[in-house]
C-alpha cells in the first residue's frame, strides 16, 4: 500500500477496526447471554448492533467516495422492498457488489437483517467476518458434498426470523473477470449453453436448494443486475477508501476546469436493475428451477448488452432512493467516542512520552495497515477463486452434461 494511500486508509481502518471490535464484543455477549434464552430477542438486538458497523461502510459509499447507487425498478417493487422476506440473486460484476446490495438494504430499512451465502474463509476476516458469523450468514466450502447439509441447515434457521430479511446468493459463484468469462464461453460452447457475453454461467445447485427450502416462507426473488457506466472503470474498495471518484477523460477534465458545477459528473454511478419474481411462480421440479435460473441469466446478459449501448436501464423506471444521513451520524458518533477514548488512554499511560509507548503506538498503526491491506486484497476480483469447471464433452443436440457446472462456489 503506497504511503499516500496509507495516510487515508489507516485512519479509516482505525475507526472501522476499533468500532468493529466493540460491536463484536457486544455481539458475543448477546450470543452467550441472550441467544440461549430467546433467539428472537437476540436477533432483534443483533440487527441494531450490526447496523452500527455496516453503516460505516454505507458512509464510505454515500459520503466519503460520493458513489451514486441508482435503482431502476417498478413502483410496486420499491414499495415492497424491506417489507418482505426475499432471496436476492445478482451478477457479480465488481469488487463491491455486496456493498451495493447493503446500500439498497439500508434504503429499504433492512440492513441489519441482510444475510448472504459466503465462502467459508470470509468468516475469519477480523471484525467484518466475525460480525457476519454472529449475524447468521451462511458459509460454504465450495464443495457440494460438504456444503449441501450446511446450506440446508442455514436456510432452515431462517424460518422463524422475526423481521423481513434479504438472503443474497451470487449464483455465478465467483466475481467476473475477462479470464473467467473466456473460460465460461469455452465451457458454454462445449456443452450447448448460450454463450455469455457479460455474465458467467450460474451454478444452480445452491439456487435450487435455496428455492426448495425457502419457497414456503419467502414470497419473492429479487433479480438484481448491477452495471457500471461504460465511461467509468469499475469502482474498487481501495479507491472508495481513498475517496477517489472514477477516472475521468481529458475531455471531462476540461469540462471540470471550465465549470466547477460539473463536479458531480465525476462521481461514480452504479446502476442497479431490480426485477421481482414471485416464488410461487417458479417450477416445482429441481430441473425446472435450475433451468429458470439459467434463463434469468440469459435475460440478464441481454439486459447488460442494452446497458452497454444506452448506458442506462431504459426498460424500468428510475427510483430516487436519496442519501440518508443515518450513516453520517453513526460515523460522527463513533469518531467522537473513539477520539475521546484514545485521548484518555494516551493521557493516562503517556504513550508518547517514552520510547516504549511510541513503539507500541507504531506497532498498532502497522497492524492496522496490514489488516486493511489484507481486507483490500480480499475484496479484489482478480484474487477471487476462479470457478472450477470440469472439461465437458459435447452431447448430441447440445444437451449439457453433468459436470461441475452445478457446483456451488
Amino acid at each position: 500500500m503506497a504511503i499516500a494511500a496509507a495516510a487515508v486508509v489507516v485512519p479509516l481502518g482505525l475507526l472501522f477496526l476499533l468500532s468493529g471490535l466493540v460491536v463484536n464484543l457486544i455481539q458475543a455477549a448477546c450470543f452467550i447471554l441472550i441467544r440461549p434464552l430467546s433467539k428472537s430477542i437476540y436477533r432483534r438486538i443483533n440487527r441494531v448492533v450490526a447496523e452500527l458497523l455496516w453503516l460505516e461502510l454505507i458512509w464510505l459509499i454515500d459520503w466519503w467516495a460520493g458513489v451514486k447507487v441508482q435503482l431502476y425498478t417498478d413502483s410496486e417493487t420499491l414499495r415492497l422492498m424491506g417489507k418482505e422476506h426475499a432471496l436476492v440473486i445478482s451478477n457479480h460484476r465488481s469488487d463491491i457488489d455486496w456493498l451495493v446490495g447493503w446500500v439498497l438494504a439500508q434504503r429499504s430499512g433492512c440492513l441489519g437483517n441482510t444475510l448472504a451465502v459466503m465462502k467459508k474463509s470470509s468468516k475469519f476476516l477480523l471484525v467484518i467476518g466475525w460480525s457476519m458469523w454472529f449475524s447468521e450468514y451462511v458459509f460454504l466450502e465450495r464443495n457440494w458434498a460438504k456444503d449441501e447439509t450446511t446450506l440446508q441447515s442455514g436456510l432452515h434457521r431462517l424460518k422463524d426470523f422475526p423481521r423481513p430479511f434479504w438472503l443474497a446468493l451470487f449464483v455465478e459463484g465467483t466475481r467476473f473477470t475477462q479470464a473467467k468469462l473466456l473460460a465460461a464461453q469455452e465451457y458454454a460452447a462445449s456443452t450447448g449453453f448460450p454463450v455469455p457475453r457479460n455474465v458467467l454461467i450460474p451454478r444452480t445447485k445452491g439456487f435450487v436448494s435455496a428455492v426448495s427450502h425457502m419457497r414456503q416462507f419467502v414470497p419473492a426473488i429479487y433479480d438484481v443486475t448491477v452495471a457500471v457506466p461504460k465511461s467509468q472503470p469499475p469502482p474498487t474498495m481501495l479507491r472508495i477508501l481513498k475517496g477517489q471518484p472514477s477516472v475521468v477523460s481529458q475531455q471531462n477534465l476540461r469540462i471540470f476546469n471550465n465549470c466547477i458545477k460539473q463536479l458531480t459528473y465525476f462521481f461514480w454511478k452504479i446502476h442497479v436493475h431490480l426485477k421481482r419474481h414471485l416464488m410461487k411462480e417458479l417450477p416445482e421440479k429441481e430441473d425446472g428451477i435450475a433451468q429458470w435460473c439459467r434463463d434469468v441469466f440469459v435475460a440478464k446478459d441481454a439486459l447488460l448488452d442494452k446497458h452497454l449501448v444506452g448506458d442506462t436501464f431504459i426498460d424500468e423506471e428510475f427510483q430516487d432512493t436519496g442519501r440518508p444521513k443515518k450513516s453520517l451520524l453513526v460515523v460522527i458518533s463513533w469518531s467522537c467516542l473513539l477520539i475521546f477514548g484514545a485521548f484518555k488512554i494516551f493521557q493516562r499511560y503517556s504513550l508518547l512520552s517514552s520510547w516504549k509507548g511510541i513503539a507500541f503506538s507504531a506497532a498498532g498503526l502497522a497492524l492496522v495497515t496490514i489488516l486493511m491491506h489484507v481486507f483490500i486484497l480480499f475484496s479484489q476480483s482478480e484474487r477471487s477463486t476462479p470457478a472450477k469447471v470440469a472439461p465437458a464433452r459435447p452431447k448430441n443436440g447440445g444437451a449439457p452434461s453433468k459436470t461441475s457446472e452445478d457446483k456451488v462456489h
